[in-house]
């Protein structure tokens, strides 16, 4: 029963992961593979201000939030002029050096060696230690992101968005503040994207800057690919289908040293069966032609 809620609960976090990167991918078309650098700054965030100064969980997870949305301006005001390959190579940069600070600042951040345990947050003073109550714990997270998203994604601000995807120029001749939006896109989806690094570090008890990688960022790039974006359905499907499909695998006995690697051809060969048949995804509204 816990590995059936582990599995839940990790489709919960890499789902939040997903609905902020498609607000950027699907609806602002910004193709971005630092992602995972705002999933660690949050995780870090909510982690060294529980466990340096006490504070409670949820409002170092609004402190993370806000650093997170604050540090994303770094990469969104140097890449407004940017676009397409630029934009990439941009959020490229972006990833490299936030993980090696990460990485680097032992001081801080305890550097390769990570900060193991964590302690799970207290809701109205239950400490939430059983699989069970944390997979209600986020699975109500959960619901609030997806809410939240769909509000979003269907909002004004949200159309606009899909404007400027779809036409940057006749977005700014119908008066609207493309750079503003673009960074409004920017802070949201880090944001967002800091609450589930916050829930995975709670969860897991214990952190380290190999799991807030490149390969993290192209790992959940590839969930947004392949679900499809530019609506809430192809996310999840994504996420379903690229958390799922590795514990599939362990009942067909693959040898745990071959596992690893028949996940990554089988993630890369779905990759591109989609481009080649179905640019948008399994489920999504986006094409990336």
């Amino acid at each position: 029963m816990n590995y059936i809620l582990h599995i839940i609960v990790m489709i919960f976090i890499y789902g939040i992961l997903a609905l902020s990167l498609n607000l950027l991918i699907g609806y602002g078309g910004l193709i971005s593979v630092c992602h995972a650098a705002f999933y660690g700054i949050g995780a870090y965030t909510t982690t060294l201000l529980m466990m340096n100064f006490n504070m409670n969980f949820f409002l170092a997870l609004i402190v993370g939030v806000l650093l997170t949305s604050a540090m994303s301006l770094f990469i969104a005001y140097p890449s407004l002029r940017l676009k397409g390959d630029y934009f990439f190579l941009a959020s490229l940069g972006f990833q490299i050096i936030i993980f090696a600070i990460l990485y680097n600042w032992v001081n801080l951040t305890k550097g390769p060696y990570g900060i193991p345990g964590i302690p799970r947050p207290h809701v109205f003073g239950l400490a939430l230690e059983s699989e069970f109550f944390f997979f209600l714990f986020c699975g109500v997270i959960f619901y609030l992101i997806f809410l939240i998203s769909k509000v979003l994604y269907n909002s004004p601000f949200g159309r606009v968005l899909k404007a400027i995807r779809e036409d940057e120029i006749a977005a700014e001749a119908l008066g609207k503040d493309v750079p503003a939006i673009k960074i409004w896109a920017f802070a949201i989806s880090a944001g967002i994207a800091a609450i589930a690094g916050a829930m995975y570090a709670v969860y897991v008890s214990y952190i380290d800057p190999t799991s807030f990688t490149l390969d993290e960022s192209i790992f959940i790039l590839s969930i947004v690919l392949i679900g499809g974006s530019g609506n809430l359905k192809g996310p999840l499907i994504g996420v379903v289908f690229m958390i799922v499909l590795p514990e599939i695998l362990r009942f067909l006995r693959i040898p745990d040293t071959v596992a690893p690697n028949v996940r990554q051809i089988i993630y890369g060969l779905a990759l591109i069966i989609l481009m080649k048949y179905r640019v948008q995804g399994i489920l999504g509204d986006y094409s990336f032609e």
